[in-house]
């Protein structure tokens, strides 16, 4: 899997070199020597991408970069280099995220392993991110009487309960409901389902609606 890769490292030897490698192997690279050049041409997280981000920097430091990216909501993996082993500083950035964290001098074959995860880990929440904004946006065209039918059906509830918790002919109901499959672009029960649960949609409050 091609992507892209964010070098942040004040040793320019090591940009070079790294950028090289990398561009060996297919991937674009931009690099940076300090935090602060990242954040002033902030990179896109709208195409598979990672950063390969040095512990110890000038100004910013790499773990204080990421509680910055963190903040600004970016959600590009990041992979943590450093010359030390630092136990401390590997659990923090861990916890707050990290995709990996390894210590230079790093071999070829380690370094285009966690680059691979990385974008693959970030092309999967894109995936996730792109599908949830399409299952909100047929969500949004729903009336309220049908977004209240949809949250009794994944709930799996029968056009006969539906009807009896919010009145109505199981007919109405049944047409409700064929409206939302439609309006939700899904064949079948189990696909509203999956959808529902893979972006997080919960039911509403279900009150009667007059």
């Amino acid at each position: 899997m091609q992507g892209f890769v964010h070098i942040v490292d004040d040793n320019a030897t090591f940009r070079k070199t790294i950028g090289g490698r990398l561009e060996q192997f297919g991937y674009e690279v931009s690099t940076y020597p300090s935090a602060q050049h990242l954040l002033d041409s902030l990179p896109s997280d709208g195409v598979p991408s990672c950063i390969l981000l040095d512990v110890r920097l000038p100004g910013m430091s790499g773990p204080d970069l990421q509680d910055r990216l963190i903040e600004l909501g970016s959600t590009l993996p990041i992979i943590f280099l450093t010359g030390y082993s630092d136990i401390p500083t590997t659990v923090r950035t861990i916890k707050a995220g990290g995709q990996d964290f390894l210590i230079k001098p790093v071999l070829s074959d380690q370094l285009l392993q966690s680059v691979e995860r990385a974008i693959a880990h970030h092309s999967a929440v894109l995936n996730l991110k792109h599908t949830r904004d399409v299952v909100l946006s047929h969500i949004a065209t729903l009336t309220p009487r049908e977004r209240q039918v949809f949250d009794f059906v994944i709930q799996g509830k029968t056009n006969k309960e539906i009807a009896r918790a919010i009145g109505g002919s199981e007919r109405t109901i049944k047409a409700h409901r064929h409206r939302v499959m439609e309006k939700m672009q899904v064949q079948s029960l189990a696909e509203l389902v999956s959808f529902a649960a893979r972006v997080g949609v919960v039911a509403f409050d279900n009150q009667q609606i007059p």
